[in-house]
């Protein structure tokens, strides 16, 4: 019988962790995405944590959302929470650029979770995530602030609309048993 080298050892070690590695990544969070300012987050990375998406706006009625958002954030990432802000455009009330963006939220409501690049959350052009989360909840952002709590491992996807603040009970009641 013949013996493996060390460095074929390796290359095979390195493939089944790679392969189990992306098999432990539910196909909706399998997205490589950058924030505003440049940085990629790989969302397979909260794979085992609740993750609150949320399409914001700016200059949006609801803006003052981002002052509870961050709140839970900061309340809750110690027990796992994650939440990522997605600026969009779709409804005329983002600002122009991602740089305008980060300022805004940084200077007005102290955003510290991920802010993604400003993209399309709706229709066709929407980015693909949000076209995941609108398949797996039949529930596509109708207005700005639109949020999606996925539970820890993606088995399930709850749907939230714009008049539902961050902390109201109905979202609490689903996030806070899948807290560590």
């Amino acid at each position: 019988m013949r013996m493996l080298s060390k460095s074929m050892l390796a290359l095979v070690a390195w493939s089944w962790f790679a392969v189990a590695a992306a098999e432990s990544c539910p196909s909706l969070l399998d997205h490589r995405l950058r924030t505003f300012d440049g940085k990629e987050v790989n969302l397979c990375d909260f794979s085992n944590r609740p993750v609150l998406v949320v399409n914001t706006a700016s200059r949006c009625g609801f803006t003052k959302q981002f002052g509870k958002l961050q709140t839970m954030y900061e309340q809750y990432k110690d027990q796992g929470l994650m939440v990522i802000g997605f600026p969009s455009d779709d409804f005329n009330q983002e600002l122009a650029t991602n740089r305008e963006v980060g300022e805004f939220c940084l200077a007005n409501y102290g955003v510290k979770f991920p802010m993604m690049e400003i993209s399309s959350v709706k229709g066709a052009s929407a980015n693909a995530l949000f076209k995941q989360l609108a398949a797996a909840t039949g529930d596509e952002p109708a207005w700005n602030f639109h949020k999606y709590l996925i539970a820890p491992g993606a088995s399930t996807v709850h749907s939230f609309s714009t008049r539902t603040e961050p902390d109201a009970n109905v979202v609490m009641g689903k996030l806070k048993p899948m807290l560590k």
